[in-house]
C-alpha cells in the first residue's frame, strides 16, 4: 500500500507518538480505488461542530490527491431539535441501503440511532462515529474530545475561585441530557467540585445545546433568578447554547455570575478576555477531531487495525492561559502549568487511545 500524505489537520497532533499508539497492522492489497462514505452530520448552528466537518472534507480531499483511493462522500445534514434526530435515524438508513463502503456519523442522540447502527452492521457496513457515542452496535472507531476532562478542568477553576468562600456556591446548570459528551462534561464538573470539597447548591437546571434553546435558557434564569447576588456560577455544557445564555445575563447587567463553559467559541474567548461573565471555556480541536474520523475511515478502508476510541485532549482557556491557545483547527499545544490549584499541576497534550 503506497503511504497516504498526512493531512495539514494533524500538524501539531504528536503524530509519531499517535502512530505509536495506533496498531496499524497492514492487511492485504485494496480492492477499490474509489470509495463511497456517506457522512452524517448534526448541526449547521453550532461553531464548533461546522469546523469538524471542514476539518473531516479537508482531509478526505488531502488523503485522496496523493494516496491510491479517492473518497466520494455523501454529506447528510440531520439539523437541531428532535426533528433532526428522526430526520438522521431516516438517513443512516437510508446510506445502509445505498450500500455505501462506510459511514462517519456524528450523532444527534446516543439512543435513537442504535437501531440503524445495528443495520449497518447486518450488512456489513463499516461505521465510524464522532463526537458522540452511539449505544448499541458495533462501532470501528470513535473518535471524540476528552469531554470528562473538559467538565472536569472547569470544575477545578472554579473550585479554586470560590476557595475562600465560608458558603456552598450557588449553582445554575445549562446541560443537554440526550448526547455522551454533554453528559460527560457535566459529570466531570460536578466530580471536580466533589473532590476538590468545593459545597455547592444547584439551584436549578435548564437544557440547551444551541442558540435558540440558548436564549431561551437565559431568559428562564432571569425570570426565575431576579436578584442579583442571586446566583454565584452558570455552568454550560458548551458555546452552542452558552453564548446565548451569557449574551442574555451580560445584556441583563448580571455581571456578578461566573460563567465556565466548553468548547472554546471564538466569541466565547473574546468574552473572557474582556471579562464578560465568562471566565473560563475548555476547548475542544474540533478540527482535529474531524480530521481523525476521516483518518481512521481511510486506515480501515486500506485494511488496518484502528483503535476502537480515540480522545483528543481538551484545552482550559483562561485569562492566563489564552495566549497560547491556537484555536479550533490546532496545532494542539505543548504542556503548561495550570494558573490554579490542581492536584494535577501540569496540562498535557497526549492523545489517549482504547483498543
Amino acid at each position: 500500500m503506497a503511504q497516504q500524505r498526512q493531512p495539514a489537520w494533524f500538524s501539531g497532533l504528536a503524530l509519531s507518538s499517535l502512530l505509536l499508539a495506533l496498531p496499524l497492522g497492514l492487511a492485504n492489497p485494496v480492492r477499490a480505488e474509489q470509495y463511497t462514505v456517506g457522512v452524517l452530520y448534526w448541526s449547521e448552528n453550532i461553531p464548533c461542530q461546522v469546523e469538524m466537518r471542514r476539518g473531516l472534507e479537508q482531509t478526505a480531499a488531502d488523503i485522496g490527491e496523493t494516496g491510491p483511493h479517492q473518497y466520494q462522500l455523501v454529506p447528510m445534514l440531520a439539523g437541531d431539535g428532535h426533528d433532526g434526530i428522526e430526520r438522521q435515524i431516516d438517513q443512516m438508513r437510508n446510506l445502509v441501503s445505498q450500500n455505501v463502503d462506510a459511514i462517519i456519523v456524528q450523532p444527534t442522540d446516543n439512543a435513537a440511532l442504535s437501531g440503524p447502527l445495528l443495520e449497518a452492521n447486518k450488512a456489513g457496513i463499516p461505521v465510524i462515529a464522532y463526537d458522540q457515542y452511539i449505544s448499541r452496535g458495533e462501532l470501528v472507531s470513535y473518535v471524540t474530545s476528552d469531554n470528562y476532562q473538559a467538565g472536569y478542568y472547569n470544575g477545578e477553576f472554579i473550585a479554586d475561585r470560590f476557595k475562600t468562600s465560608t458558603s456552598a456556591i450557588r449553582l445554575v446548570l445549562v446541560e443537554y441530557p440526550h448526547v455522551s459528551s454533554t453528559v460527560e462534561r457535566l459529570n466531570g464538573f460536578l466530580d471536580a467540585l466533589e473532590d476538590y470539597q468545593q459545597a455547592f447548591t444547584i439551584l436549578k437546571t435548564y437544557e440547551a445545546v444551541e442558540p435558540e434553546s440558548g436564549r431561551e435558557a437565559g431568559a428562564a434564569i432571569l425570570r426565575d433568578f431576579p436578584e442579583p447576588d442571586s446566583i454565584d456560577v452558570v455552568f454550560t455544557v458548551n458555546d452552542g447554547g452558552g453564548l446565548s445564555v451569557v449574551d442574555a445575563l451580560a445584556t441583563a447587567g448580571r455581571n456578578e455570575i461566573v460563567v465556565a463553559t466548553i468548547d472554546g467559541d471564538p466569541a466565547s474567548i473574546d468574552n473572557i478576555s474582556e471579562q464578560r461573565l465568562t471566565h473560563i471555556d475548555t476547548a475542544q480541536f474540533c478540527g482535529p477531531m474531524g480530521a481523525m474520523a476521516m483518518r481512521m475511515t481511510s486506515l480501515h478502508l486500506a485494511g488496518n487495525t484502528v483503535a476502537k476510541h480515540i480522545l483528543l485532549p481538551v484545552y482550559p482557556i483562561t485569562r492566563e492561559t489564552l495566549a497560547a491557545y491556537p484555536g479550533w483547527a490546532g496545532p494542539i499545544p505543548d504542556t503548561f502549568t495550570k494558573p490554579w490549584f490542581s492536584h494535577e499541576p501540569q496540562w498535557h497534550h497526549q492523545i489517549k487511545t482504547v483498543n
